[in-house]
């Protein structure tokens, strides 16, 4: 009885995280808040995100996603596994 319960509840955490990982989307790192970077970009938590903007703010705007490895503690996995959701300029930026 014990393993089905575990089981389901694995389950249910599964089926809720899920839409998590659907709903994060496209973020300017050139311009967005450290709440925002950690909200929407997989594997980068609030300080990842900090170091993010203290590195924009020292080294200027990031040119690409693979940028990004510039900051210590992001490395070219997180980069991949966000590169849809990365933008350096604004979408109707020409």
């Amino acid at each position: 009885m014990k393993g089905i319960f575990s089981r389901a509840l694995s389950v249910c955490l599964l089926l809720g995280l899920a839409p998590c990982a659907v709903l994060a989307g496209p973020v300017n790192v050139n311009t967005a808040d450290a709440s925002t970077l950690a909200a929407e970009l997989n594997g980068v938590g609030p300080a990842l995100a900090e170091a993010i903007i203290k590195d924009r703010m020292e080294n200027g705007s990031f040119g690409s996603p693979d940028d990004l490895t510039r900051v210590k503690g992001i490395g070219d996995r997180i980069v991949e596994m966000n590169r849809p959701n990365i933008l350096v300029a604004s979408p109707d930026s020409p």
